[in-house]
């Protein structure tokens, strides 16, 4: 019987070191292990230690640019920070068909956050709905009194909203604060403001609160993104009806409308991680806008025009942020940002749409036309060789063997790397 445990008290008040070696002896980590875990990159360590509990190291992910990219007629290049093959490749390729017509165009609808605040055990939900919006100013009012300084640059909280909802253990009130977050991603403030707020509600509603917390489906936080791609950049018009179908299949199947949202995040999450953004939130409110109508359909819509070219749109939530959290404490969330010139939250978030666009397209021609793995494998093959040992003056050799057979698997990459090597010796 093992006498490994998980329990362990006050792990957090160690120190990295005494953590790292707690660890090391729980998974029997070798000593190469533990200078991997303890050799740092970008992010030192102790950085990170007060980032987030529990530091034991840091990880690295590869850090990219997309090029090509013109939105709303500026050039910009986009920092992508993402482990999947092609990725990169694709919305670079893919931007490059928008210059011809313009580029990307996008707006947005400001920075616009809810708090939520759970009001149970009410006997007559419609007229405490009511009562609460007679004290709009004075709720208001104490929501601001919270973040004096977020209301001095012109956000705060500006409205209160009711709604009255069924649920399994009977009719709930729910208090929505709505509030202008400015460059924030928003939580903290939000989630201070409905704190503040909730025992005033109780008072007024004689209902008991329980939850009290921001929502991460941003429904007024939308970014559009729109572009025109000249059907002679991809191919003809024969294209341009193909990917339009593509697009219809997704519009139709909530099986193929994953997959097919999953692209547009592809390249929302790569930028997202490129500047610390927090990327869960982003994706479950992307994903929770996408079933807004009852059932889950694409974040996208690619047309025809008059002149047979291909029109795509998106609209999606983006809470972002270019204040607070590891956007200033991350060294290269800052550096992501200085290379992406946004000024504002709103700013990031349009890029980061117009990013999710154009990551969506090259997916679809790919999967329209070739098929999405020749040119994912190809990258594929790549990391297997390397996987296999392929030294650099052999991996391109080895890579294009492996594509010619169509054989990208590990087993056959080491035949072919340990090949190659003694051709060389």
């Amino acid at each position: 019987m093992s006498d490994k445990t998980s329990r362990i008290s006050g792990f957090y008040k160690l120190s990295l070191e005494e953590r790292l070696k707690i660890v090391s002896e729980f998974a029997n980590l070798t000593e190469e292990e533990v200078m991997i875990l303890k050799k740092i990159g970008n992010l030192d360590l102790s950085t990170a230690d007060r980032m987030i509990e529990n530091v034991i190291g840091t990880m690295a992910y590869p850090f990219a640019i997309a090029v090509n990219f013109m939105i709303n007629g500026k050039d910009k290049l986009i920092p992508m920070v993402i482990e999947e093959p092609s990725v990169v490749a694709a919305a670079s390729n893919a931007a490059k068909w928008a210059r011809a017509k313009g580029g990307i165009f996008t707006s947005s609808t400001g920075p616009i956050m809810i708090g939520q605040i759970q009001l149970t055990h009410i006997k007559d939900p419609w007229g405490t709905k009511l009562k609460i919006l007679e004290h709009k100013s004075e709720l208001i009012r104490i929501a601001n009194e919270q973040d004096p300084t977020l209301v001095s640059l012109g956000g705060g909280a500006k409205d209160i909203e009711v709604r009255i909802i069924d649920t399994l253990r009977g009719p709930m009130v729910i208090t929505h604060v709505i509030v202008d977050v400015r460059d924030a991603m928003g939580a903290n403030a939000v989630n201070t403001m409905a704190e503040a707020i909730a025992p005033y509600l109780e008072d007024i509603s004689g209902g008991r609160v329980l939850l009290r917390i921001i929502s991460n489906l941003a429904d007024r936080r939308l970014v559009r993104a729109r572009t025109i791609i000249d059907k002679n950049e991809i191919g003809g018009e024969d294209v341009v009806d193909r990917i339009v179908d593509a697009w219809a299949f997704a519009s139709a199947d909530p099986y193929r409308a994953a997959t097919h949202n999953k692209g547009i995040m592809n390249g929302v999450i790569a930028v997202a991680l490129a500047t610390a953004q927090d990327h869960r939130a982003i994706e479950a409110g992307a994903h929770a806008y996408a079933s807004r109508f009852g059932r889950y359909s694409p974040l996208s819509v690619w047309e025809k025009n008059e002149e047979g070219d291909l029109v795509g749109s998106l609209e999606m939530p983006m809470a972002v942020g270019l204040v607070g959290g590891a956007v200033k404490t991350h060294p290269v969330a800052r550096i992501a940002l200085k290379i992406l010139d946004v000024k504002t939250a709103d700013e990031l978030g349009e890029v980061m749409g117009a990013v999710g666009l154009i990551q969506n397209l090259a997916a679809l021609k790919a999967l329209a036309t070739e098929g999405i793995q020749r040119g994912h494998m190809k990258l594929h093959a790549r990391n297997i060789a390397i996987m296999a040992g392929a030294t650099p003056d052999i991996v391109d050799k080895a890579v294009e063997i492996m594509v010619k057979e169509g054989k990208i698997r590990f087993d056959r990459a080491k035949e072919i790397v340990e090949e190659l090597k003694k051709q060389k010796q």
